[in-house]
């Protein structure tokens, strides 16, 4: 019994060495040498796979109120509107107000009930320096598109008007100033020489002129139309852009007439450049189909009920609807301004608006 033991402990003691000789690592007589490109590659960090790109956040929709006065200004937007009204318009939201007197604008301007608005060329630079420069403009959208319009043959120039009565909408603002430099650039003083009427809507105008019958009214497109729609003895007897554009003759800087721009508060520009430049995007292609496509175009000032459309229709070709922004329509504005300061600082609030005035996308 004794031996069995004995020999089971030696057994035991000779698997324990034979384990312990298994596991550990065998010694070489000297170290191995690592060559220097398989160290320095064996050294370097394992690179991170490249990161996916980040896609830009959608930029959200922005709430947008625009109004615009009845004529033409509204008009070059009717396929904006139309539009925007239909759900074509997915990028912003658009809501728009046309209104018929001028003195509506302002006040929705300073509520925060409109951001954008197209108003009179000369109102803008009253906004601009009434405000400290809280207002921009963004485009000229109208050209020249008075009249002075008569029912009958008496006024063949611009000296038939002395002496003479005629109803006119838009005091202080483009049509006034307009008439005024016209007027005293061929001697007329517009005080003493001419009695002028001054009625809240171009509409009020046209129901004077129609009522009398040799009355005399300086009318814009498309009321000159609807006069002539309504009485066939009215007649165009003077087109002030083109009395405008001679007075111009030899001047060192010509100006030209204008009637409408669109202006913007400078804090909604400034908070929503994209969608100020959405917004003239749509702008630009409305104008642009209103004047290719009057028939169509005709159709929808019908429907937004601007004009009747079988007035828009013979109207549109003359109202010089203009889409013009950036260096040209600063050019174009600030000459336009620069004649009404001299004749009236009034007429532009005091002074020339400065160059941030002007919009620039």
């Amino acid at each position: 019994m004794r031996k069995l033991i004995a020999l089971l402990c030696a057994l035991t003691l000779t698997l324990a060495t034979l384990s312990g000789c298994a596991s550990a690592p065998a010694q070489s007589a000297e170290p191995t040498q690592v060559p220097a490109q398989t160290a320095a590659s064996t050294q370097a960090p394992t690179p991170e796979p490249a990161a996916e790109p980040t896609a830009e956040p959608a930029a959200q929709p922005v709430s947008m109120k625009v109004v615009a006065l009845k004529g033409p200004t509204a008009m070059g937007m009717v396929q904006f509107m139309d539009q925007a009204d239909s759900g074509a318009l997915t990028d912003n939201e658009y809501s728009f107000s046309i209104v018929a007197a001028i003195d509506e604008v302002p006040p929705m301007l300073a509520k925060g009930e409109a951001d954008i608005a197209a108003v009179p060329a000369n109102l803008a630079a009253v906004l601009y320096n009434n405000n400290e420069g809280a207002f921009q403009v963004l485009a000229i959208n109208t050209l020249g598109v008075l009249y002075i319009v008569e029912n009958g043959e008496s006024v063949q120039s611009v000296e038939d008007l002395r002496g003479k009565t005629l109803y006119a909408s838009g005091k202080g603002a483009t049509p006034e100033y307009a008439l005024n430099y016209i007027l005293s650039q061929n001697g007329i003083d517009p005080e003493k020489d001419v009695t002028i009427e001054w009625k809240a809507e171009h509409a009020e105008c046209l129901t004077a002129l129609l009522a009398q019958e040799n009355g005399i009214a300086l009318l814009p497109q498309p009321f000159v139309t609807t006069a002539q729609m309504k009485n066939e003895g009215i007649r165009e007897a003077l087109d002030l852009t083109e009395e405008w554009d001679a007075l111009q003759e030899g001047a060192e800087s010509p100006s030209a007439l204008l009637t409408g721009v669109v202006v913007a508060r400078r804090d909604f520009v400034e908070a929503n450049p994209e969608a100020v430049s959405a917004f003239l995007e749509h702008y630009k292609a409305s104008v642009e189909f209103v004047n290719s496509d009057v028939e169509a175009a005709a159709a929808l000032v019908g429907k937004y009920d601007i004009v009747p459309e079988a007035v828009a229709a013979k109207a549109l070709p003359a109202c010089n609807i203009a889409f013009i922004e950036g260096d040209e329509m600063q050019q174009k504005l600030s000459g336009y301004l620069s004649v009404l300061l001299e004749q009236n600082p009034k007429a532009v609030g005091g002074a020339l608006p400065g160059d941030d005035f002007y919009y620039k996308r």
